[in-house]
């Protein structure tokens, strides 16, 4: 129809690439052509050297900048709007209020990731290796220490000791966390999980997203915990090194 060859070549590969950004995202233009090659390999052999060709590749790049979609992340929490939660929650005897209070200002001064404190909802994902141990925390004058099992960035369960000092301010994590400790031990002083519910059982994220949701709105998830701590370390003057 277009007089083109049959043969996937490089110049094909380009135009179909132009062709097919005009109408749908070039990231998936770059599952396509995986597709193509995988369909089309047994009669072309050299498809996939074809597929990796400079001109395709710079081609596929450039669409992407071009037409590519900027990527939608939450907007990261601040110190002022964790201090106006600070009368809500500084004085309820409710165990899992005490528990929400401490988990979001424990995220949030130890820029953890959500996922470092709470169970995923989906149970084939739960990794109990990650599990933050009740015995793992030292009570220190001005701090709190626990030992972090396993993250995103630690292929080898290496861990990391993680302490958390006392602020000034409304969004205090110290007062918190040792709030939440007395209501945990008092209530399941056998149970080797540090956080836990009412219930026994390890929160999950859902659980704490829906509380997030509660006082902020769709603009913040469970990275507004990490990314706000590190802005916050950022407008306090820390050097970028230490933050990361």
């Amino acid at each position: 129809l277009h007089h083109l060859p049959l043969d996937p070549t490089p110049d094909t590969l380009s135009l179909y690439t132009v062709y097919m950004c005009h109408h749908i995202k070039p990231q998936s233009v770059d599952s396509y052509l995986s597709g193509i090659c995988n369909q089309l390999e047994p009669f072309y052999p050299d498809v996939r050297k074809n597929r990796r060709h400079p001109l395709v590749a710079r081609t596929l790049a450039g669409c992407k900048k071009l037409r590519g979609t900027a990527p939608n992340r939450k907007r990261p929490l601040t110190r002022q709007e964790l201090a106006t939660l600070h009368p809500t929650y500084s004085l309820s005897v409710d165990h899992d209020d005490k528990l929400f209070w401490s988990l979001l200002l424990t995220g949030f001064h130890g820029l953890h990731r959500l996922g470092e404190l709470v169970f995923p909802d989906r149970q084939d994902l739960r990794d109990y290796r990650k599990v933050i141990r009740r015995s793992s925390v030292k009570l220190l004058p001005r701090a709190y220490e626990y030992f972090l099992p396993g993250h995103k960035a630690d292929r080898f369960f290496e861990g990391n000791h993680i302490i958390i000092s006392e602020t000034t301010a409304g969004d205090d994590p110290v007062v918190a966390f040792r709030s939440y400790l007395a209501s945990r031990d008092q209530r399941f002083p056998f149970h080797p999980e540090l956080w836990l519910r009412a219930n026994g059982e390890v929160p999950t994220r859902g659980w704490f997203i829906q509380r997030l949701r509660a006082h902020f709105d769709d603009n913040i998830g469970g990275h507004s915990l990490r990314s706000g701590g590190a802005t916050a370390l950022a407008e306090a003057g820390y050097p970028p090194h230490l933050i990361q």
